[in-house]
């Protein structure tokens, strides 16, 4: 294997948050690969052709990784996988999408194409290596990973409640569900704060969320950062204790892995691949979708169980600790190893 064509949507420049795939490059370069990465341009059209393009130009000697989301993104990568079953070009599909497995089921004929013509599929959760194997297709897991030592860990003894959420804003993440849950938390804890970090994902979640700030008169308590560095919101997340994940839909959140890294604790809702990563009252708490109530009531157990909180702090970041780099990296090392030798053996 020369190298490697990675194809995701990089819109970090456009104000999005950065993918998965822009860490994965960057580290892939600094152990001695060769990556071309498509596409930055913000144009839906213009994008595709762009990864068509460049799949197109450099296809000797090259492995495809495609990263594949359950949104409109999903009809991207198989446009770009028939690209390469036409020109012959290997090509690996990286599940990303927390919602795969219903896009599977509302497109089962493009899946079949996509999952089944590739080298092998890679997961990044237990979840989604299911669902792959449900329908016989081969796939490895390989989870998303972090540089450990980019997340100080501090652990949470005496937890306060100052709650700390990291998303885009966008209505799968169910971000108004953090504002509910602080205004029934203020009723008990007068006190506590919440601070909102991502970028607006224009469909009127944020928007919605400023508005019901204003309506249940939270403006001194709620914080909404914007889109911040990754080093920028680690050191904001130093005034915070506990993490909340209010989204609808998940696979293996990055954002969830930092948290538990730096030691806040964590309460995430039970959806896709959320229970393969957060072991219930051991690593985190995990509670019904939607559901302020249980949000609160977890977040109440905690401050009355000040041991139970700060259990859950160490464990997190022994957890987190598998997803560093170093560990990681050797799972790539040994598909790409194994590619190289598959293409040995298939040598005339």
């Amino acid at each position: 294997m020369q190298q490697i064509i990675y194809v995701d949507n990089f819109l970090t420049g456009h104000g999005h948050t950065p993918t998965a795939g822009t860490t994965l490059i960057r580290q892939f370069r600094e152990v001695g690969y060769t990556v071309i990465a498509t596409s930055y341009k913000h144009n839906k059209v213009a994008r595709l052709l762009d990864m068509v393009k460049t799949i197109f130009l450099y296809r000797k000697n090259s492995v495809v990784l495609i990263a594949t989301y359950s949104t409109s993104a999903f009809y991207f990568a198989c446009a770009c996988a028939a690209v390469c079953r036409v020109f012959n070009i290997s090509y690996i599909p990286c599940l990303h999408g927390g919602n795969l497995p219903a896009r599977i089921q509302r497109s089962p004929r493009l899946s079949k194409a996509l999952f089944e013509m590739s080298v092998t599929n890679v997961a990044v959760s237990g979840y989604l290596k299911e669902s792959m194997a449900i329908n016989g297709w081969n796939c490895v897991e390989i989870p998303n990973n972090i540089q450990l030592d980019h997340y100080p860990f501090r652990h949470r003894i005496n937890i306060r409640p100052t709650l700390f959420w990291v998303r885009s804003f966008h209505e799968t993440y169910n971000p108004t569900l953090a504002i509910r849950v602080l205004f029934r938390l203020r009723q008990m804890y007068p006190a506590a704060t919440l601070t909102m970090v991502g970028p607006d994902k224009n469909d009127g979640s944020l928007y919605k969320c400023k508005a019901l700030v204003g309506e249940l008169h939270l403006d001194d308590a709620v914080t909404f950062t914007g889109l911040m560095s990754q080093e920028e919101w680690v050191n904001l997340s130093d005034s915070a204790d506990i993490f909340i994940n209010t989204t609808n839909f998940d696979n293996l959140p990055v954002s969830v892995i930092e948290a538990m890294a730096l030691g806040m604790v964590v309460i995430s809702t039970k959806v896709g691949g959320v229970p393969f990563l957060i072991e219930d009252g051991k690593t985190g708490i995990m509670v019904p979708p939607d559901n302020e109530r249980a949000f609160v009531s977890a977040i109440e157990k905690l401050m009355n169980n000040q041991l139970l909180a700060a259990s859950l702090s160490r464990e997190a970041n022994k957890k987190a600790e598998q997803f560093d780099w170093k560990n990681v990296k050797l799972l790539w090392e040994n598909l790409f190893n194994h590619l190289e030798l598959a293409a040995y053996q298939r040598r005339p």
